[in-house]
């Protein structure tokens, strides 16, 4: 089989496709005959070497994907062999083939496609925990996205609207900011050149209730200044690369929360409360009440292409790379 190989960490360029062995199953394992994978920025930073974990060179970047099960380990119980499946990990899913411990599979429904399930679990299972299980939104508040076109971004938009939140978007252009609106969004900052904290001030005079960040840097004391009484401050993670300074004093005088969402942590801690909540996510799928915007597709070789665009922060939603194997063996069906 064939899979992407990171053998020393750099720049997407660096990556290589190489033939290696299909994945043996271990007794508690599923292997996945992978159809579709979603890229996401922390692939990114995984082969820079400046995610928080260091994998062992050589590895297999990518943490999504959605397949076929291939084959079982003697004890494994909840998957058979021709189920659809999604799973995530850290790394390792940039392949064709790809080894899971069972805990790590799960079903999806009848009425999901493969390449949309395999854009769900980062971007829409981390949105679901943040806004639901962490900030408790509630309908008629205030949400602000900053980030807002990214894959997590655009999620936040759908799900915040679905919940019945009024939702704020914040981008760095114009053309981001339009695919924000097909999405929903109530209005729109963009950050390159209006001032954060007033335009926030203006379109919501009584502060913003939550704010949710997957960018950091520079925004996030703008935002945060922009926050209501108990307003709740949800930190996703840091695309711009700089993890901000905030003045705690700030917290104080706005009585506000600045919350973690540490989605992979949760998936384990939680596993059970996580398993509900990609549930919650499948069904609103089928039922067409989300539905993730893919911005391109790119067979599974091109993944250092696809990587390269992440990289220039060119990206609106979601990309996918597809297996060949896989259109030949699932998608003709």
């Amino acid at each position: 089989m064939k899979a992407v190989l990171c053998k020393a960490f750099g720049p997407p360029e660096t990556l290589s496709v190489e033939d290696v062995p299909s994945p043996i199953p271990a007794d508690n394992e599923v292997v996945i005959g992978v159809a579709a994978a979603s890229v996401n920025f922390p692939d990114l930073l995984v082969i820079q070497d400046k995610y928080q974990f260091k994998p062992k060179l050589p590895f297999s970047p990518g943490g999504e994907v959605a397949g076929v099960v291939l084959a079982v380990g003697k004890d494994v119980r909840s998957v058979s062999i021709g189920d659809r499946v999604v799973a995530w990990a850290p790394f390792g899913c940039f392949a064709e083939e790809v080894a899971f411990s069972e805990n790590q599979v799960i079903k999806i429904p009848d009425g999901l496609d493969l390449v949309t399930a395999s854009t769900l679990l980062i971007a829409y299972g981390t949105t679901h925990h943040a806004l639901v299980d962490r900030a408790h939104l509630k309908a008629g508040e205030t949400l602000v996205v900053l980030g807002a076109a990214g894959g997590v971004g655009l999620a936040a938009i759908e799900m915040g609207k679905l919940l019945g939140a009024r939702v704020i978007a914040c981008a760095s252009s114009d053309e981001k900011l339009e695919v924000c609106r097909q999405k929903g969004a109530d209005a729109t900052i963009n950050y390159a050149r209006e001032d954060l904290k007033e335009k926030l001030k203006k379109l919501a005079p009584d502060g913003v209730d939550v704010i949710y960040d997957p960018v950091g840097g520079p925004y996030a004391e703008s935002a945060l200044r922009a926050i209501a009484w108990k307003g709740r401050y949800l930190v996703i993670g840091f695309a711009a690369g700089d993890i901000p300074k905030i003045p705690l004093n700030l917290v104080l005088l706005k009585g506000c929360q600045i919350v973690g969402v540490f989605w992979g942590a949760f998936t384990t801690r939680e596993a059970h409360r996580y398993r509900e909540g990609l549930a919650e996510v499948f069904d609103w799928v089928v039922s067409k009440k989300l539905t993730p915007y893919i911005d391109a597709q790119y067979p599974l070789i091109e993944a250092a292409l696809a990587l390269a665009v992440i990289a220039d922060r060119k990206v609106k939603g979601k990309i996918v790379l597809v297996t060949d194997r896989a259109k030949e063996k699932f998608f003709s069906s």
